[in-house]
């Protein structure tokens, strides 16, 4: 299947969530947005500090538009501060260049939508994305280092 229904978003969202109570994380925001950029699925936790809604959007946003998982973005930030910087502004401003933001691929390799995920590090907002996304039996694509 190469397109994202709200089914599948709503179970990602579900098993990111079990993933981080699972292993006793701090309490998330959890956007999904299929391969227009449209949200699917948002859920935030009780207790998430002000703002996490923005900071997963941020990061599943920077992912989308880049085509890469925010990993990756966290790399080009390092090495290419200037482009990231631009980039940032030509997407309104919603790029948050840190792990989270993880791309979801079809079995043929397609982007299919994205998951961001805020409220712990970022690797373990990462891990929640994957689980979520891997619970959905899709393909997880964080970017690399």
């Amino acid at each position: 299947m190469s397109e994202l229904n709200l089914e599948q978003a709503q179970t990602m969202v579900a098993a990111a969530l079990a993933h981080a109570r699972a292993n006793a994380m701090n309490p998330l925001a959890v956007c999904v947005l299929d391969a227009r950029g449209a949200l699917k699925a948002f859920a935030a936790e009780d207790g998430t500090s002000l703002n996490r809604a923005d900071i997963a959007r941020g990061k599943a946003n920077g992912a989308l538009a880049l085509g890469m998982g925010s990993r990756s973005l966290l790399k080009r930030a390092k090495d290419q501060p200037y482009f990231i910087s631009a980039a940032t502004a030509a997407i309104g401003g919603s790029l948050i260049p840190v792990p989270g933001g993880v791309l979801i691929r079809s079995g043929e390799g397609k982007i299919i939508g994205v998951v961001g995920i805020s409220g712990d590090t970022s690797d373990n907002d990462e891990a929640c994305a994957v689980a979520g996304i891997t619970a959905a039996g899709h393909l997880p694509d964080p970017g690399a280092d």
